[in-house]
């Protein structure tokens, strides 16, 4: 077997060749004067099964499109198999046609990996599980609130509690909340499928002293945190802490977070970035050993 780290997973795809033991082969890559992307993989994988590992962010229109390249160079070089690992799976929120004409994105993209000659497709907490029907290979969702609880173990919260920022969230909130023995709810959050505005209500939950965690699958403006944030440091909380397997983190989020009085902002590397201080490789890692 050979893990192949594609050009936005360097660390995540090494991780995972070394747990399994596997042979990695680099993948060099530049852009054209225009933007376009240049592909090669570097030795050959002829007679091979190869593990890719490519993520969809930053950039996802690009990265989508080097993912399909990789693909189908792998396919063309003679691998006999190729199974795709993407850890943060882009388009996947627009899994639905919420108005009248509106692009079903993530069907698409699926179609598109299928096409390009994928034996098989590994993400890691995509928006919705059922999406990935629409493979007839094998697709499976994989859940980091495992290493992610092993993480806030080791922080030495005090009467922590998890939080879930909305309802959609709080299976995170109970998974992680269930492994490390800790208290778990969640709040109501409301979103103008228009503008994009979100807007958070808090309910019952009892911060007074306590080591809060929001969690969710990932942050992008960090608006909702910074709402939830507000209300449990209102709340008496000790500390607030906000935690995802996706620190999308556009523009201005990360202070914007602070800025409401968050102490700390923890991610995963599906999205490899300075706060991604979880490894997601020894999920991957389990599933090829």
């Amino acid at each position: 077997m050979i893990v192949v780290p594609g050009p936005s997973s360097p660390k995540v795809g090494e991780g995972v060749a070394q747990i399994i033991g596997a042979k990695k082969v680099g993948v060099d890559y530049k852009n054209f004067p225009d933007g376009e992307s240049y592909i090669r993989v570097a030795e050959g994988v002829k007679g091979e099964e190869v593990v890719l590992v490519h993520t969809t962010y930053p950039q996802p229109d690009k990265r989508v499109i080097e993912l399909l390249l990789l693909i189908d160079t792998l396919k063309d070089l003679g691998a006999t198999k190729v199974r795709v690992v993407v850890p943060y799976m882009a388009y996947s929120r627009q899994d639905t046609r919420f108005r009248d004409g509106e692009a079903v994105s993530v069907n698409t993209i699926f179609r598109l990996i299928e096409a390009a000659g994928a034996d098989g497709f590994y993400t890691v907490d995509i928006h919705k599980e059922l999406s990935l029907g629409e493979f007839k290979i094998k697709a499976k969702n994989l859940h980091a609130t495992g290493v992610i609880a092993d993480h806030l173990r080791g922080m030495g919260l005090k009467k922590p509690y998890i939080l879930s920022p909305d309802k959609g969230a709080l299976d995170i909130a109970r998974r992680i909340g269930e492994r490390i023995g800790a208290e778990y709810g969640n709040f109501e959050k409301a979103r103008d499928r228009i503008t994009g505005a979100t807007t958070v209500k808090g309910d019952r939950v009892d911060a007074r002293g306590r080591d809060v965690v929001i969690t969710d699958d990932l942050i992008s403006t960090g608006g909702t945190i910074a709402n939830a944030c507000k209300i449990l440091k209102d709340g008496g909380a000790r500390r607030v802490i906000a935690v995802c397997t996706h620190p999308l983190l556009v523009a201005g989020a990360y202070e914007r977070m602070k800025g409401a009085g968050l102490d700390e902002v923890l991610g995963t590397d599906t999205v490899e970035s300075e706060i991604s201080k979880i490894s997601v490789a020894p999920l991957i890692a389990k599933e090829f050993r």
